[in-house]
């Protein structure tokens, strides 16, 4: 029996295929046209309403869609033209990458930028040689629309302000190595840090 597939997932298979004609052609449009405008901007829609719903968007007052380019490539150590006055091991300027990936990057500057707001999610939309381009999903926390959804206003709770700069996002806990669960996670849960403390704390409990 056969199965009709909706819109969506059309979109889904088509941005799957990313080096089909179609999709070469609408990226590397897009692409030109993403260039020619600010860094952060306000996208009037999502560019993939599939990949934009799978992630908590909806269309609706309230939720609002940031576009940003970030700079491909590693971190370069910022030390005044590459003079580290310490040891060898620390001589090290180039080839070193950042610990959060670009698209939490992303996500933190948006963030930044827009203040009033909370970020939801991202998902990366494009790239070229010097920049990838992705799109964050806002959540005006303040919107009555908002408020009075109970599938979205636990966002509008204080400890949601500025999810994206705490690592809280999905992007964030990626980057924590929060993926991961059971034995494989036994050095990054609650986080590294707290591990680290829990391994290098002398206890010496009274009774013991």
């Amino acid at each position: 029996f056969f199965i009709a597939m909706g819109a969506y997932k059309y979109l889904e298979e088509l941005w799957k295929k990313k080096q089909s004609d179609v999709m070469r052609f609408l990226l590397r449009v897009r692409c030109w046209e993403y260039r020619q405008l600010p860094r952060i901007h306000r996208a009037s829609r999502p560019s993939r309403p599939d990949k934009a719903r799978h992630l908590g968007y909806k269309a609706k007052q309230g939720y609002v869609i940031y576009r940003t380019a970030v700079r491909r490539g590693g971190r370069k150590r910022p030390n005044p033209k590459g003079i580290v006055y310490g040891k060898p091991k620390h001589h090290g300027i180039k080839h070193l990458k950042f610990a959060r990936s670009l698209r939490s990057v992303a996500e933190e500057r948006v963030g930044r930028y827009c203040g009033n707001l909370r970020v939801l999610n991202s998902y990366w939309v494009n790239q070229d040689c010097s920049y990838k381009y992705f799109e964050v999903i806002l959540v005006d926390p303040s919107h009555k629309t908002i408020r009075n959804d109970p599938r979205i206003n636990w966002i509008c709770n204080p400890t949601h302000k500025h999810r994206e700069l705490r690592g809280v996002t999905s992007a964030g806990r990626a980057n924590r190595g929060l993926r991961n669960k059971g034995h494989a996670a036994n050095k990054a849960r609650p986080s590294r840090r707290a591990v680290w403390k829990r391994n290098n704390t002398l206890r010496l409990r009274r009774y013991r």
